[in-house]
């Protein structure tokens, strides 16, 4: 009951992610939080006023001349009568509004004559997030000191597009409603870590190299809540295409010679999370021409080496952590493989997945993880990676605790 007694305002605006408000009423109520929604005429679009009056258990206010409501609550006291308005999801247009002071329908009025603390989860299309307008209207609303969750990349709900621009998921605005509530409570202050993260590429020759499907999103995600819960974060990165995670220092490196050389660099650190896909071997010599391809000769012979162990080495290292994290990415006998490499590596927890291919997992946006320990197995639900990556900071801090 992390939110118990705390009113929140709920602004719900017209976007396909409308619908998670719903999920978000849920886990902002079974925190304790009273919830009070306004939608816009946009939002009833996407959700009905009939569904979210059922899960909010009250009123649900649309407009802003009701007789009704203006007699009952009306706006101004909605603005005020909170501890926190949450607008979820807030659309490229209603930014606009509230970054340039307009008021023409009730969430724009209420969120203009608010003096209570702004919690924003943006959600559009990546080319509206990426806009030069809607850029300048964040900013305006960063410095108006509104605070932000989101938003993250993903699919769109339009067919082929992908980006940055999906709203943050309902644990992760709630978690960020509980920090502005909190006061920005910060376990992890103080704190130093080091997160690796995506693939290593360990080339062959010029043009092609060794690799595997990771994406990174898993390791960027931690990174990013390590960050948000205070910790100094240092985010070793093979190649992704994923944005920086806010906050968090990112040192780029393709080999895993080089991410070991990083890791390295980064101790000491409190906390050591090793989420990258390092790749076990890698071509002794790699040739400084591009192979070529001879008629009548068959495929060349590649002698391979063994890269070394990052996550063996930290766990056993002069200077260890006193928290180590590995992830074990296995597409069999996942439980056991993951005991066997927790006692190897010297880590206090291995994170543990099935990335067999019916699974999806591997490159995918969710996970479905098990948290193995000496004390024994915690499986976790199907998440997304942000959720996973939340929990798993909380469990860190608690831990450092």
């Amino acid at each position: 009951m992390s939110l118990a007694g705390k009113r929140i305002l709920l602004v719900i605006s017209g976007g396909i992610a409308a619908y998670k408000s719903l999920d978000l009423i849920r886990r902002l109520r079974e925190r304790g939080a009273e919830v009070r929604p306004v939608m816009t005429a946009g939002a009833r679009e996407f959700v009905t006023p009939l569904a979210v009056g059922a899960l909010s258990s009250g009123h649900v206010y649309t407009d802003l001349f009701s007789r009704e409501d203006e007699q009952d609550v009306g706006h101004i006291r909605l603005a005020r009568d909170c501890d926190l308005i949450v607008v979820a999801p807030a659309t490229a247009d209603l930014m606009a509004k509230m970054a340039n002071g307009l008021a023409d329908d009730l969430a724009s009025t209420v969120l203009l004559a608010t003096d209570q603390p702004v919690l924003v989860a943006p959600a559009m299309n990546p080319k509206m997030w990426s806009h030069a307008a809607t850029r300048r209207n964040v900013e305006t609303l960063r410095r108006d000191g509104l605070a932000f969750v989101g938003p993250n990349a993903g699919e769109m709900a339009e067919g082929g597009e992908a980006g940055l621009g999906r709203m943050a998921e309902p644990l992760e605005i709630v978690a960020a409603a509980e920090d502005l509530l909190d006061g920005g409570r910060k376990p992890l202050a103080g704190r130093r870590a080091v997160v690796t993260s995506g693939p290593t590429h360990e080339p062959i020759d010029p043009v092609r190299y060794i690799a595997n499907r990771s994406s990174g999103r898993q390791g960027h995600a931690i990174a990013a809540a390590l960050a948000k819960l205070g910790a100094d974060v240092t985010l070793v990165s093979g190649p992704v295409t994923l944005p920086d995670p806010r906050g968090v220092k990112v040192i780029r490196v393709e080999r895993a010679e080089e991410m070991l050389a990083a890791v390295l660099g980064a101790l000491p650190a409190d906390i050591a999370v090793m989420v990258a896909a390092v790749a076990d071997w890698r071509v002794a010599t790699a040739n400084t021409e591009k192979i070529k391809k001879k008629p009548g000769e068959g495929p060349p012979p590649l002698m391979l080496a063994e890269n070394p162990d990052i996550l063996k080495t930290i766990g056993h290292h002069e200077k260890r952590p006193k928290v180590v994290v590995g992830f074990a990415a296995e597409t069999q006998d996942v439980e056991d493989n993951g005991r066997v490499k927790l006692q190897k590596k010297g880590a206090d927890l291995i994170v543990a997945n099935d990335v067999s291919p019916e699974t999806g997992i591997m490159g995918g946006t969710r996970n479905s993880v098990k948290l193995i320990t000496a004390a024994g197995i915690e499986e976790w639900p199907d998440l997304s990676k942000d959720e996973v990556a939340g929990r798993l900071a909380g469990w860190i801090a608690e831990r450092l605790s």
